[in-house]
């Protein structure tokens, strides 16, 4: 029998933990079983000829909130050409209310609920032997059948049978999957590889289906020691730990933090999500050890409103997190990604305001805005009417108004959100937003006001360049501080440079032909002393400065503001880890 796993991601850079998982537990039927990774940006019809391509007996859909209306797409019609194989579907958005889903879905004939490995096997087993009886196999839901084969009418497909909760695996006794995965050539390579040594977490949040085990299962330290060395020895760019809440247990997270400062190889970068105010001196100790870039860690504060907090059933100390936060940030080691959550109870438009600036005002690498989402599943979900929660019908199921925020405050946050993403997050702007800052009361005020500036001055739907958005910033900071528009042009400049070696320079930057010729008279010094750029010794003037730049500024721009004549030199062959910028030096005032 010919079984065909599919997995339709987000992005191509992203893997697919749960069908690695699903084949791996089942090695008997290894080479029966071809995985298809797809991503939500191809083409339907592309999606829909390799799938039927493997002419699949069996075929098993992962579904979650961003792919489920192509999974539903691709089920129904794939059902009409090839009636005869069975479809299967499993993952967070068919575990929670199968039986409306499923007679809603007839195309499919059943659904795997809850965490699949030993329901998957269990399957197989029925299908490829014949052993045993659906109904004995616990986490399935499914049509009985009681028409012909062939009727894909809800009507005609018999009634819908349940077998129970699905029987949870030990951690312990499932391969790690990416061993087979990578076998010749790279199949991962520019990819993030997920990874989990802990499945299911402590807390309760309500809008997280996390919260409903409310419990936590590890792997064992020795095997999680184990698979990290092969992600070392691998050199894999970026390993994403998939548990929810990382450091929940200390002693097992400075076990592993110190087997990664112990073996880091230089290369490999390790994602962390966790709850920064859980962690102790030791931890922070080890974290401040570390090879800038070596860890990146996700803390998700999506509050700092007490009452908010306290409604979602989020217990997390503000006040120990911007301890924490600042004290990483001191290292200049860990990059640091922080989310808030806009549409969650008791916060309106000021009280998110004050829960931006006070999350900006820690400067994290990244700050992310998310959106509520109204999962099936979670408490939220049931008490949506109370806090008069309106949301989408379908996937991603995003908030749309709430008791303290209207319609029109959340599409507004969605326009702050985006200048955010282009002018914070992308850390391509860095020095001009920090200047920018000092103009406005808070930092909120500045992107709100950038919102508004952008929406007046671009087109809908328009893809911009990466200068077309720093002459868009430009025009922001000459609308609002004019009298500092030429630090404002040199900061710009300084950013666009810090990233990459511009091709064409910004219009309202040429160059001047006396600092041409001085940067070319300072690379033939260079090719002689080698006193910047000794890395590069076998490289003649002219490579040099292809290589790198050097740019003559009339600001101290790194210091934002007082009038200094100074020459800097950008290396893009070094760069920052946390920033990635290229590493600079000022040369001094050339004569």
């Amino acid at each position: 029998m010919k079984i065909v796993l599919v997995a339709i991601n987000a992005k191509y850079i992203h893997s697919n933990l749960a069908v690695y998982s699903l084949k791996a537990s089942v090695p008997e039927y290894e080479e029966k079983i071809t995985l298809i990774e797809c991503t939500v940006n191809q083409q339907p019809e592309e999606i829909f000829s390799v799938i039927y391509r493997e002419e699949p007996e069996l075929l098993f859909f992962s579904c979650y909130i961003w792919n489920r209306e192509l999974v539903l797409e691709m089920a129904e019609n794939l059902k009409k050409v090839l009636p005869e194989v069975k479809i299967w579907a499993g993952g967070p958005e068919v575990s929670w209310e199968p039986l409306d889903f499923l007679k809603e879905n007839s195309q499919f004939d059943g659904l795997m609920r809850g965490e699949g490995e030993v329901t998957f096997a269990r399957l197989l087993d029925y299908y490829e032997g014949g052993n045993g009886r659906l109904e004995e196999i616990p986490g399935l839901v499914f049509w009985q059948k009681a028409q012909p084969e062939g009727k894909a009418d809800s009507e005609e497909r018999g009634r819908i049978r349940e077998t129970g909760p699905a029987l949870i695996p030990n951690l312990d006794a499932l391969p790690f999957v990416y061993q087979r995965l990578m076998g010749e050539g790279d199949p991962f390579e520019n990819r993030i590889l997920y990874y989990e040594s802990s499945r299911g977490c402590p807390f309760g949040c309500s809008y997280c289906l996390s919260s409903v085990e409310k419990s936590v299962r590890f792997r064992s330290i020795h095997l999680v020691e184990k698979e990290l060395s092969f992600f070392l020895e691998k050199k894999v760019r970026q390993v994403k730990f998939v548990d929810r809440t990382f450091n929940c247990n200390p002693s097992r997270t400075v076990r592993i933090w110190e087997y990664l400062r112990k073996h880091d190889n230089g290369v490999t970068n390790f994602h962390f999500e966790i709850s920064a105010d859980l962690l102790t001196a030791e931890e922070i100790r080890i974290l401040s050890e570390m090879r800038p870039g070596l860890v990146q860690l996700e803390i998700g504060v999506q509050s700092v409103n007490e009452k908010t907090m306290e409604s979602i059933r989020r217990k997390a100390s503000f006040r120990k997190i911007q301890e924490h936060v600042r004290e990483i940030a001191g290292t200049a080691r860990v990059h640091q990604h922080l989310d808030l959550i806009a549409g969650l109870p008791w916060e309106d438009w000021a009280s998110f305001a004050y829960s931006f600036n006070e999350v900006y005002r820690l400067h994290p690498q990244e700050l992310q805005m998310g959106f509520l989402k109204i999962l099936k599943g979670t408490l939220l979900y049931e008490e949506a009417e109370k806090y008069g929660i309106l949301y989408r019908s379908r996937p991603p199921y995003e908030v749309l108004q709430t008791k303290w925020l209207t319609c029109g405050e959340l599409l507004k946050l969605k326009e702050i959100e985006e200048v955010l993403e282009i002018y914070y997050n992308s850390g391509q702007y860095r020095y001009t937003m920090r200047a920018l800052e000092r103009v406005f009361s808070d930092p909120f005020s500045m992107y709100e006001s950038l919102a508004e500036f952008t929406k007046r001055h671009t087109q809908p739907g328009r893809k911009y360049s990466r200068t077309q958005r720093a002459e868009l910033l430009r025009d922001f900071a000459l609308e609002i501080d004019r009298k500092q528009g030429e630090l404002y042009e040199e900061l710009l400049l300084l950013d666009l440079y810090l990233r990459e070696k511009v091709k064409s320079r910004p219009l309202w930057k040429e160059q001047e032909a006396k600092d041409r010729q001085m940067a070319a008279a300072f690379y033939k010094k260079e090719e002689e002393e080698r006193k910047y750029l000794p890395d590069y010794a076998d490289r003649s003037w002219k490579q040099l400065m292809h290589m790198t730049h050097l740019e003559h500024f009339h600001f101290d721009v790194k210091g934002l503001g007082q009038r200094q004549e100074n020459w800097i030199l950008f290396d893009y062959g070094r760069r920052d880890p946390l920033t990635y910028d290229a590493k600079t030096c000022t040369v001094g005032i050339m004569a």
